[in-house]
């Protein structure tokens, strides 16, 4: 027994030996280690494409010293985060031993134990993973900053750089942002609120919604009583009115704009000439592609359309077509309702909005733009005893043969899922991934009709390649990324890659002007033919719905417009979902193009145009659907009807 006791006595002690051993240790390299550049801690900053500043990201654009920030503030943060802050040397070992308990107690985690120079640390870094590596990294700068900083030092740093949500990042933000007052200004109300914020910014702030950020408030609060912050008595009357909320910048006011920045700092992460380890050091400036005005003129149509609406949600992307950089991106209505980004997470069916790369194969194969299938109720018999029956919209039928252009124009399911079936369905699925996208398509015949989901960004990169004559650039936001010295670590390349022909591309884009003209008015009306009175110049435009869903995608030499409307829980949407898309989209495009010349496509040397009837192809002079239709030469003698070539 005696010997057994010794042996505990031996192990502890050199337990604790080795422990303090290696705890000294720690706190020597710390000691010892470069000293950590606390105003430039974590920092990013985002320019537009005049290089103008629009976004710092973990950093405030005003360092607040510690002394021009509400007491009260102060007290409230301490309180509620570590109101052992003063005490400890980085880490608070009893917090520890009781989360620890508590953990193992309720089998669940209910109480967490970080401590503001804990949490001041994860700040440096983009992610937060949850990984050992990870964990002792953030120990040992943690110790670091301890070393190397008074408690003073720590806290307005910490307070400098936190998320407040909304994309505000520091206190002095936070207070210009939702009181419209310095942070020294706060009332006790006021500084109570900004430090419950934190705990989940995008859910405790006050425009997001009031009402929680109240019951953190005064959870915020109670433990200002426990700690002698304040008395029982000034909790009592605290929140007992409704507290004014500002919710302004007072530049670059938009609700919308913190999608983009979303996908900047996602697109970052991918960068592997960017160093996540220089967050530590100093900190980013990302240069993008992003239009102000583009972005201003594309909230402003969305809200002016949509604002009223409760249940149906907008995402859209505008992007130049030469470069592939994105101009602006909505990825929601309301980013302080929602940072759930639906132009780029989001995955639905496209729709219609699949037809321009299934007649691009078309014709790449030996098609032409007057080529004839008949537009007529079809059941379509497929491999394994199994059937297939498309419907046109409304279930209205040509019930003759329609030219293609005339099946464009009218987004005829028949027709489309005729050219599919005779073309092989891997064509779609060739021509697709050659344009861009990279979701991989089933191929079934249904594909045509957009029944596969996918991304707006990556069906976006597709469609930039049409509307790029054939050459695919690599959809982009982030065009440059310096370190705060401005040395240049990473530079966007654009390299040319003709994936497409030129002449083909040329005369699909001339087809998809078909949807807004009213020569082809006939059994039915081409499906944009209400927009075309406001058109200023000519586009290519497609409008694709599902039951679910609606898109609309155009374009012109500069500028790819792209709209979805639909609703989060995939509910069926009504016709108004389709307006909606469409006249978002052609605002859109007008306003933001009003002040620039007017500009298409050059004709190929190789493309010829000769006057034909829209619907049937043939060449009447005096028919009212004359359009003209666009050929390789050599070609523009043939048609073909059904499965049969024939030569006039």
């Amino acid at each position: 027994m005696k010997k057994n006791f010794k042996f505990i006595v031996k192990f502890f002690i050199f337990s604790f030996l080795s422990f303090f051993v290696l705890y000294l240790g720690i706190y020597v390299y710390a000691f010892f280690s470069p000293k950590l550049e606390l105003t430039n801690l974590g920092k990013i900053f985002i320019y537009d494409n005049n290089e103008n500043l629009i976004y710092q990201g973990s950093g405030s654009s005003d360092w607040i010293s510690l002394n021009d920030m509400s007491s009260d503030l102060k007290n409230a943060v301490i309180s509620v985060e570590d109101k052992n802050f003063y005490h400890h040397h980085g880490f608070d070992y009893l917090r520890i031993l009781k989360a620890f308990y508590l953990l193992i107690k309720n089998k669940s985690i209910t109480q967490g134990a970080s401590t503001i120079s804990q949490q001041y640390i994860k700040n440096m870094y983009l992610t937060f993973d949850q990984t050992w590596k990870r964990k002792l990294e953030e120990a040992l700068l943690t110790i670091e900053l301890e070393v190397h900083y008074s408690k003073d030092n720590i806290l307005e740093g910490y307070l400098n750089t936190i998320n407040y949500g909304e994309g505000n990042y520091g206190i002095e933000d936070a207070s210009q942002y939702y009181f419209n007052k310095s942070s020294k200004d706060l009332t006790l109300e006021e500084a109570i609120m900004l430090a419950g914020i934190p705990k989940n910014p995008s859910n405790f702030n006050p425009v997001s919604n009031y009402d929680l950020c109240i019951e953190r408030a005064k959870i915020v609060a109670k433990t200002m009583v426990k700690n002698h912050y304040i008395s029982e008595e000034t909790y009592q009357s605290l929140f007992q009115n409704k507290i004014d909320i500002y919710g302004k910048r007072k530049q670059n006011n938009s609700q919308m704009i913190l999608y983009y920045q979303d996908a900047v700092l996602n697109e970052l992460e991918s960068l592997k000439e960017v160093p996540k380890s220089l967050m530590e050091s100093g900190g980013l400036k990302i240069y993008t592609s992003f239009d102000m005005t583009a972005q201003k003129k594309m909230e402003e149509v969305i809200l002016n359309q949509m604002g009223n609406q409760d249940e149906l949600q907008v995402a859209s992307i505008m992007v130049d077509p030469k470069t592939g950089g994105v101009l602006a991106l909505t990825g929601g209505l309301n980013y302080a309702k929602s940072q759930y980004n639906r132009a780029t997470q989001a995955k639905r069916q496209v729709g219609s909005t699949m037809k321009p790369f299934l007649y691009y194969a078309a014709l790449e194969n030996g098609l032409v733009s007057s080529s004839l299938f008949k537009s007529e109720e079809t059941t379509f018999n497929l491999a394994q005893d199994k059937t297939y029956s498309p419907n046109n919209y409304n279930k209205i039928y040509a019930n003759k043969d329609i030219t293609m252009s005339a099946a464009i124009a009218f987004s005829d399911n028949v027709y489309a899922v005729k050219t599919h079936l005779f073309l092989g369905m891997d064509a779609l699925t060739t021509v697709a991934k050659r344009a861009g996208i990279k979701e991989e398509l089933p191929e079934i015949p249904s594909l045509p009709l957009g029944t596969t989901e996918m991304s707006m960004l990556d069906f976006a990169q597709g469609y930039q390649t049409l509307a790029n004559g054939g050459d695919k650039r690599d959809l982009f936001f982030i065009s440059r990324v310096e370190d705060l010295e401005g040395n240049v670590l990473y530079k966007k390349k654009l390299e040319h890659d003709y994936v497409l022909n030129s002449n083909d591309v040329y005369i699909l884009n001339e087809m998809l002007t078909s949807t807004s003209n009213s020569a082809f008015n006939d059994y039915t009306t081409p499906t944009a033919l209400s927009l075309a009175s406001r058109m200023s110049r000519k586009y290519a435009l497609k409008t694709g719905t599902t039951n679910t869903d609606s898109w609309s995608v155009g374009y012109t030499p500069d500028l790819l417009t792209m709209v979805w409307i639909g609703n989060d829980e995939a509910k069926d949407v009504d016709y108004t979902a389709s307006s909606y898309g469409k006249e978002i989209w052609l605002n859109v495009m007008e306003s933001y193009l009003e002040d620039k010349q007017s500009s298409w496509y050059d004709v190929p040397y190789n493309v010829i145009g000769v006057v034909k009837d829209a619907i049937t192809g043939e060449n009447n002079l005096e028919s009212k659907h004359n359009v003209l239709f666009y050929y390789v030469k050599g070609t523009e003698l043939s048609s073909f009807v059904g499965k049969e070539q024939t030569t006039e």
